[in-house]
């Protein structure tokens, strides 16, 4: 759950807010574990959504997390200005997006899970997954041309 919030949020404070949300959360739910169905789903999903909250909260207030440092070696021609630059865009970008779309999309690709894997997850149809993952792609990429160039 922290590895998931922390790839979201950018920021291992934030991160742990989540987790706290989280379980507060999942106290005031129900105290039965039985009634969660799949208790790992149940809070990765539940720590994306939290994450995401807390990213649209910093913006509504207009504050700027504490940056961690980015250590992508992927990602060595960039400065690290523009790292940080790219995941605070990247970042606002998500928070924009409609919450199914920013919740798969954070399965898919921050998380690792196939697309079949989500839609079992979620309750829906691998084409409906694949077609919401698509339309995100195209959406992230339309806010991000700038930050990443020619590059796809």
């Amino acid at each position: 759950m922290f590895r998931t919030a922390y790839r979201i949020t950018g920021n291992a404070g934030d991160a742990e807010d989540v987790l706290q949300t989280v379980f507060l959360r999942l106290l005031r739910r129900d105290r039965n574990a039985d009634s969660l169905g799949n208790p790992e789903s149940y809070l990765r999903r539940a720590a994306i959504n939290a994450a995401l909250d807390v990213i649209r909260l910093r913006q509504a207030n207009h504050t700027v997390p504490l940056p961690d440092e980015p250590s992508n070696p992927m990602l060595t021609e960039l400065t690290q200005n523009n790292v940080f630059s790219l995941r605070q865009a990247l970042t606002r970008a998500m928070a924009q997006l409609k919450p199914r779309s920013a919740e798969i999309f954070a399965l898919r690709f921050l998380e690792g899970l196939s697309n079949q894997q989500i839609a079992q997850m979620l309750g829906l149809s691998q084409v409906l997954v694949a077609v919401i993952v698509h339309r995100t792609r195209q959406q992230l990429r339309k806010e991000l041309r700038p930050y990443l160039g020619d590059r796809p």
